[in-house]
């Protein structure tokens, strides 16, 4: 299973990605290993997240909500389902 995702950082900001390992890549970002724009603004929280078949499917994605604006993301978080919060 692929992921695209959302994560909300410590100061409010919101971060885009795509993962296979969603638990594993939420942790990474977590320990300052996950991406440069995460690291300096831990700890962050998985707000949301979307499942894929395929790998360029999720990429395709991530692509697509960065082009959103902020308004059109904190809808996808409020009408999003995250089963177990990760973070």
């Amino acid at each position: 299973m692929n992921y695209t995702y959302l994560l909300e950082c410590s100061d409010g900001t919101l971060y885009c990605g795509w993962t296979n390992d969603l638990e594993k890549r939420v942790k990474a970002h977590n320990s300052g290993r996950g991406a440069k724009y995460t690291k300096p603004r831990r700890p962050v929280r998985l707000v949301w997240y979307e499942t894929f078949e395929t790998k360029e499917e999720a990429m395709s994605r991530e692509v697509k909500v960065k082009q959103l604006s902020r308004k059109q993301k904190d809808e996808l978080v409020a009408h999003g389902t995250v089963e177990k919060p990760i973070s």
